[in-house]
């Protein structure tokens, strides 16, 4: 009787304590990320962010909780590579309609399970308005979909075949002597249908198994309590990072312009503002996109930084401004591609990443030119104009150079007389002394507006000036 006692807590421990005697079996951590609704964009940056943060934290197993009635076909591919890239295991749990674009995703993943009312399949190609495609088009991209079903489902089973049935309809789906779906009609299954087995050994013909909800699937899995389970959702600031994502090019055109016309004019200002929050708003939006990291974050504050200091504080005649921007516009760049955990830049590079992001960005830089360009044109004369274009003065003198002996003598002769800036100098721009504009320009820095300086020296230009001792 003791015996059995012992090994009865001997048993206890090891199912407590693992088969090993030592820690407590591992709990597989799992991510279930919604697939719902119509696929587009939203879908896409939640279930990218998700399955990157996923394998950031060494996630186990990823589920897609799926109800779809299908979308657009080049997000589903997104999709699709996105999934491909997740070095765990995937599970496609059809709650309860995977329908066309959601039978592609669902064939990406490792296993399929299904609610009992669950349903899949008619996955033929149609444009977004519900038509059918031009016959020569839609023969080529169905041959094209046959093939990557196909591929993708190698080692699966029947997988590529029933996932093929339902993309064409001319496609036969036979499995020994029995014929599933004959042609001129589209696959669509049932739970029931899709777990039936064929052949020798049986297999089922789609399905990994039945469950009536998420916390049976794993139960089934992991057991009832064998598993953490984290569930991500689509929020409203992925709805707005769509809409940020597709004006990119604009917000950053019409950022750097507005940081080009804060260097020109003096002191920190709204355009200095406007310009960092415009590309703050592009670069939280690709952070919400799941495609940026915490790192570009890093030296994009960085350049945040040097660019105010440069504005406020210190001026060195544009050399913290310039590294700031650059660091600004590399992180954006960074921000933008589509990179991995771990993934090195090699590899990223090779896969065309930063294609996009280099077109965006070279975009947004046409747009500030034209912008800039359109601005210098057409803007009537004002404050903003004022600022941006030193005029010239009355009774003043613009440049030495050709001018008569007496003008040079007249410069010459203010030299260690006194004045103030009336626009910043960096390093050029107008100072005043004696009720009367002259050009100058200060050989080290910068000087803000109505700032006190000396007249230290002349060239044939402009007079060349220093901050006045206090």
């Amino acid at each position: 009787m003791w015996r059995r006692f012992l090994l009865s807590g001997l048993l206890a421990v090891a199912v407590a304590f693992g088969a090993d005697g030592g820690a407590p079996a591992k709990k597989a951590r799992v991510v279930v990320i919604p697939v719902r609704d119509e696929i587009a964009s939203p879908e896409l940056f939640i279930l990218r962010r998700g399955l990157k943060d996923a394998q950031a934290e060494k996630a186990d197993v990823v589920v897609l909780d799926i109800k779809t009635p299908g979308g657009a076909l080049d997000t589903t591919f997104d999709i699709m590579e996105a999934l491909g890239k997740f070095p765990g295991k995937t599970i496609a749990y059809v709650n309860n309609e995977a329908m066309s674009a959601g039978a592609f995703i669902s064939a990406m993943t490792d296993e399929i399970w299904f609610a009992p009312d669950g349903i899949i399949g008619a996955a033929a190609p149609v444009q977004s308005t519900g038509q059918d495609v031009d016959a020569t088009m839609k023969l080529k991209i169905t041959s094209y979909l046959k093939a990557r079903m196909r591929a993708i489902s190698e080692g699966k089973g029947y997988r590529g075949a029933v996932i093929s049935a339902m993309i064409d309809s001319d496609y036969e789906l036979k499995i020994g002597d029995k014929v599933l779906k004959g042609k001129g009609e589209l696959l669509s299954l049932t739970a029931s249908e899709a777990g039936k087995t064929y052949g020798d050994p049986p297999e089922a013909l789609l399905s990994a198994g039945v469950a009536k909800d998420l916390p049976a699937l794993l139960a089934k899995k992991f057991g009832p309590d064998g598993y953490t389970l984290q569930r991500l959702e689509v929020t409203w600031s992925e709805r707005l990072a769509v809409l940020l994502n597709q004006m990119a090019p604009v917000l950053l055109g019409l950022g750097m312009l507005a940081l080009f016309i804060e260097f020109k004019t003096p002191g920190f200002g709204v355009f200095g503002v406007t310009g960092i929050a415009l590309l703050v708003i592009v670069f939280l939006s690709n952070y919400v996109a799941g495609l940026s990291g915490h790192e570009p974050m890093l030296f994009f504050a960085l350049g945040v930084l040097l660019v105010a200091l440069e504005l406020m504080f210190w001026h060195t005649a544009g050399f913290l401004g310039v590294a700031g921007v650059v660091l600004m516009m590399l992180s954006l760049l960074w921000s933008m591609a589509d990179l991995w955990p771990n993934e090195p830049i090699s590899v990223a590079w090779s896969a065309d990443a930063f294609v996009r992001p280099m077109l965006n960005l070279g975009s947004g830089l046409a747009i500030a030119i034209v912008l800039f360009v359109a601005l210098l044109r057409f803007m009537p004369k004002g404050w903003v104009w004022d600022r941006l274009v030193v005029q010239s003065t009355s009774g003043g003198v613009a440049q030495v150079a050709g001018a008569a002996a007496d003008t040079a003598s007249e410069l010459a002769a203010l030299i260690g007389r006194r004045g103030v800036t009336v626009t910043a100098l960096r390093p050029g721009g107008q100072v005043e002394i004696g009720e009367r504009r002259y050009e100058a320009k200060v050989e080290v820095g910068a000087i803000d507006r109505g700032a006190a300086i000396t007249v230290t020296g002349c060239s044939d230009f402009a007079l060349v000036v220093e901050r006045a001792a206090t």
